[in-house]
């Protein structure tokens, strides 16, 4: 008889996300200004990349317009906060402005995931790579969007309780995390208990699926709204960290550089996404740190900009294809089972030989006489 699916232990996921919340609050204050604003944005960009994990990981859908989904958060964030400017106060803002980004990625999700749930592979990633590709025109449009300079928000300053103890750039490392926090014990919480289960088994096998009374399309639409309500999330904390939303910094790139950080880190895998995030977000700093040391031509300087870390994300991307398909987060977990000293191979069957001669000698020893 199947047992059902075990219920995801709530006290638990709090316990360990508010640890973790804590943990990672105390961090910033060993961090400067710079680093605290690199982990704000390493937190933003989690919060999609950790949501595409679920959807990739879990059911098997490609998305390659992620980055217009973190598009539709930001606009959704600027356009409450700057409605309610006057009518909210200054401490309330963000709050509703971040509500309000979740639902509007929601309800876009919601529709993607509708038209896509009947499709498979890369006619699923085309239909989200054509909506990240109509972004800009759409936002030139629309006159609500701003154009081409997309929306600018409020200033969010410290709150005067903190303003003696912290930066600016600590209190919006504090507001990413929180959001992050919430939305990795969300989909912790989803993935854990029976929505992930069948998330599993359409992933599996659509048709046993709905022969155990799972409904693939229903699912499908659900990890896409999940997926879409996360990356919302991470594109209202871009908004609140730079002061506004621009059409021209949610492009393909942007989409293609989420899934990057989904592979890289492990598909599937939550803590493999913030290895993605990291890598996201602090590579292109790292390289750009590295070129600064050579004294290069202005060209030159201006070609490699962006350009250089594209193709070391490439490279990446393809060695881990080939040697760790499971990611970064696959392959820490093989050489630590290498490593262990208990750790033995398992027996290797006998040479085809020997199974071929023991066989014959058996086929062909004489049988014993009736007489």
């Amino acid at each position: 008889m199947n047992r059902p699916p075990a219920r995801p232990d709530l006290r638990r996921i709090l316990l360990f996300t508010v640890g973790g919340l804590v943990a990672a609050v105390a961090g910033t204050f060993l961090l400067d200004p710079y680093r605290n604003y690199l982990l704000a944005l390493v937190a933003a960009h989690l919060c999609a990349i950790a949501g595409l994990s679920l959807l990739i990981g879990r059911t098997g859908q490609l998305s390659l317009g992620h980055a217009a989904l973190m598009a539709s958060g930001g606009y959704g964030y600027a356009l409450t906060v700057n409605a309610g400017d006057a009518a909210l106060p200054t401490a309330l803002q963000p709050v509703v402005g971040l509500i309000a980004a979740v639902l509007t990625a929601t309800v876009v999700g919601l529709l993607l995931g509708l038209a896509g749930a009947r499709l498979h592979g890369p006619y699923l990633a085309g239909l989200t790579l054509a909506v990240v590709m109509a972004l800009p025109a759409l936002t030139t449009k629309v006159s609500a969007l701003g154009g081409d300079q997309g929306l600018m928000v409020p200033f969010q300053s410290v709150p005067e309780a903190l303003d003696a103890l912290i930066a600016l750039e600590q209190w919006q490392a504090w507001v990413a995390l929180a959001v992050l926090a919430v939305v990795l014990a969300v989909l912790v919480f989803v993935d854990s208990g029976p929505t992930g289960v069948r998330m599993r088994a359409v992933k599996d096998d659509e048709v046993a699926a709905s022969l155990a009374g799972i409904r693939p399309e229903r699912t499908k639409v659900l990890a896409f709204v999940l997926s879409a309500g996360a990356a919302g999330a991470g594109g209202a904390v871009l908004c609140f960290v730079d002061s506004g939303v621009r059409p021209g910094g949610y492009g393909v790139t942007l989409s293609l550089l989420l899934v990057v950080g989904v592979v890289v880190g492990g598909t599937g895998r939550l803590a493999g996404a913030a290895i993605g995030a990291a890598l996201v977000v602090l590579l292109p700093w790292l390289i750009g740190l590295a070129t600064s040391q050579f004294a290069l031509p202005a060209d030159v300087a201006q070609r490699l900009d962006g350009n250089l870390a594209v193709l070391v994300f490439g490279l990446l991307l393809i060695c881990l294809t080939v040697l760790a398909p499971g990611g970064a987060l696959g392959l820490l977990s093989h050489v630590r089972i290498r490593s262990r000293p208990d750790a033995t191979p398992p027996p290797s069957p006998p040479p085809p030989s020997v199974q071929t001669s023991s066989q014959t000698s058996v086929k062909t020893s004489p049988q014993p006489s009736k007489d």
